[in-house]
């Protein structure tokens, strides 16, 4: 491997020991992957090259923080658009519809204890053919399609003007249509309100479920034959979009089991202020899908890299490989990797 310089090496420190900008670029791709002392072996065992994990660390809080002023730059530049969901004429209209979806993983902030990461997750929609195991057919279903991920370590605000510049760099703008999947969560409809209000509303087909199998647990007892008889006696008017109806059921069991009325009372609210977002066949039938597996896999990713055993962050170094962490999830980061590197020195 060569060890040459490019024109801004020296400017960004990155003579040291004779690393060259791709060393340290491949340096903050692992680090983004695994820990410094897995990367570093990975660098001497695979690579060849003998750096340590304390230099790996230090390519990443450089890099790290420019490629976060970079994504900085990039949502104030969204924020600043004219309209949204205008398209600006020239801008030619995408062919798919698109789905953004919004969820939150928690990660151990060194003396604040356990924070929220807010995770948004920006999708194509593609419709396709797939075996059924219960119908025993094949069906047109819908998948979200090449994800890309961002994500805030807490402050809502800056969550919705990350998600909107994701979807802006994406093309929900231009989509023929677009859906903003959460979990039923108040925070992801006013940020949807705020940024996607020209998009459907729905919620994550899996999160309503489990409410239905609480509801029958509360009432009939955890775990029992006629809690799950009946919960899934209700998934089919659910699937069909009639919220409505389950609401209905879960307050006639208020009735019925007075003890626990305050509870089922407020699983009956659930699916009755969120009726509108729960229009299951209709989307279905329209091609868009009903789950938010994309980002819930994403929190996954994230948790796999910040939550590992005895990881403490600080909340500096946390909020510089987030962005790392999401281009690599979303199969970008030479293309963050170069915005960054252009980026004019302070």
């Amino acid at each position: 491997m060569s060890r040459g310089f490019f024109p801004l090496d020296a400017q960004l420190q990155l003579y040291e020991q004779r690393w060259s900008e791709q060393v340290a670029k491949q340096a903050v791709w692992l680090y983004g992957r695994v820990e410094d002392g897995v990367a570093e072996e990975v660098m001497q065992t695979i690579g060849g090259i003998d750096i340590s994990d304390t230099s790996i660390w230090r390519r990443q809080e450089r890099w790290g923080e420019r490629i976060k002023a970079n994504e900085e730059l990039r949502r104030a530049t969204a924020s600043a658009l004219p309209s949204r969901g205008q398209v600006v004429p020239g801008e030619a209209q995408r062919s798919c519809d698109m789905s953004v979806a919004m969820d939150g993983a928690m990660i151990h902030v060194r003396g604040e204890g356990w924070k929220e990461l807010t995770v948004g997750c920006v999708s194509e929609i593609e419709v396709r053919p797939e075996w059924v195991a219960e119908t025993e057919e094949e069906e047109e279903r819908a998948h979200a399609v090449n994800n890309s991920y961002v994500a805030v370590l807490g402050r809502p605000e800056a969550f919705g003007q990350a998600v909107w510049a994701e979807a802006v760099r994406c093309g929900v703008p231009q989509a023929r249509d677009s859906i903003v999947i959460g979990d039923g969560a108040n925070w992801i409809w006013n940020l949807a309100a705020e940024h996607f209000g020209s998009s459907r509303q729905v919620v994550d087909w899996y999160h309503a479920k489990e409410h239905l199998y609480r509801a029958g647990h509360l009432a009939f007892g955890e775990g029992s034959n006629e809690a799950i008889g009946w919960a899934k006696g209700m998934e089919t008017p659910l699937y069909q979009g009639q919220a409505w109806k389950v609401a209905q059921a879960i307050n006639e069991l208020a009735e019925e089991f007075p003890g626990v009325a305050k509870e089922l009372q407020s699983e009956a609210g659930y699916f009755e202020n969120n009726k509108r977002r729960m229009q299951y066949l209709e989307l279905r039938e329209e091609g868009f899908p009903i789950g938010s597996g994309m980002v819930e896999s994403g929190c996954k990713q994230f948790r796999a890299r910040f939550t590992g055993a005895g990881m403490r962050w600080s909340r500096e170094g946390a909020e510089r490989l987030i962005p790392v962490r999401a281009a690599i999830m979303s199969r970008r980061f030479d293309e963050v990797w170069r915005a960054a590197y252009k980026l004019p020195l302070k």
